[in-house]
């Protein structure tokens, strides 16, 4: 693990104990734990959280909300990086 990823995964359980699994903020985090994990070259571990993130977004804030749209994209690049799309 690197320097922010465990704070992100603190952050994140936190979240999900407080908030619960399907809270905007809750997917936010998740998204961003994926974020730095793509930016850190460790594709395989963001893709599945960028996938929870995005299909949590969609039933939580529907699939043209801008944060949906932006999950979404970051999945579709990274998949586009993994040879995926």
């Amino acid at each position: 693990m690197d320097e922010g990823e465990p704070l992100y995964r603190e952050a994140i359980n936190g979240a999900r104990k407080t908030l619960g699994d399907a809270h905007p903020s809750t997917l936010i985090s998740i998204g961003n734990l994926a974020l730095l994990l793509q930016d850190q070259g460790k594709l395989d571990g963001a893709e599945p959280l960028y996938r929870e993130a995005v299909s949590g977004a969609e039933k939580t804030l529907g699939v043209e909300h801008p944060t949906t749209v932006t999950m979404q994209e970051n999945l579709d690049l990274l998949l586009r990086d993994m040879g995926k799309a």
